[in-house]
């Protein structure tokens, strides 16, 4: 991949329900935001990204972002091409640790990204997908991982939850996706948060928290 310059971000999770898709989708709109070219690639067979977009021009929407369907084989041969288009190509993965896609989005990624809601469940659910990351890692100079507190609520629970991923190998990335409306409004409209307005104005600050974090994980200069 010598030559290429577009860096590859990854979206991981084990199991639905973490937003793997909301985070994808959300990451390429703070990209875009912030004036960068930005592709999202769809190798989950579910198609959640693509539709997403798809639903735009019903609705008279737009979300302003190059969404294309993959398989994982796909990606491994277009990935040289891929990152001489866009400056960041973020990747929404199959909700599986051993989808041939998911293998194929480690190999070429520089940064696995795991959202984890604040629960349990999710938890014991990263503990699997960190140690994919991890190992993956021991064989690649290139690929990082970092853990994304989504879906946050302002509870107890979640506190605690957020305490006990401190003790994880990986770092906890310094910005969070809280529970809000304008995230669930912007996937009926098919946009991201950056085409709702004042109204989302929130959950703006926290994407662009996100972009910067990830910035900051990826070595680039903030």
């Amino acid at each position: 991949m010598s030559g290429s310059s577009g860096r590859v971000i990854a979206v991981i999770s084990q199991k639905g329900g973490a937003g793997k898709t909301t985070v994808a989708v959300q990451l390429g709109g703070g990209f875009h935001a912030m004036r960068a070219s930005v592709l999202l690639i769809d190798l989950d067979p579910q198609e959640s990204s693509f539709r997403w977009a798809e639903s735009a021009p019903l609705l008279d929407s737009d979300l302003q972002l190059d969404v294309r369907k993959m398989s994982g084989l796909e990606l491994i041969k277009q990935i040289a091409a891929l990152q001489s288009e866009a400056d960041y190509i973020v990747l929404d993965t199959p909700p599986s640790l051993t989808h041939p896609s998911t293998m194929a989005a480690l190999a070429v990624a520089h940064l696995a990204v795991i959202p984890v809601v604040p629960g349990p469940t999710d938890l014991w659910s990263t503990l699997a997908v960190e140690r994919l990351i991890l190992n993956r890692m021991e064989h690649s100079h290139r690929l990082h991982g970092c853990i994304l507190p989504n879906r946050v609520q302002n509870t107890a629970l979640a506190s605690d939850v957020l305490d006990l991923l401190k003790e994880f190998t990986l770092p906890v990335l310094d910005a969070q996706l809280s529970q809000r409306n304008a995230y669930a409004q912007s996937a009926v409209v098919g946009a991201s948060v950056f085409q709702l307005g004042a109204s989302a104005d929130a959950a703006q600050q926290e994407v662009r928290k996100l972009v910067k974090a990830i910035r900051e994980q990826l070595g680039e200069t903030v």
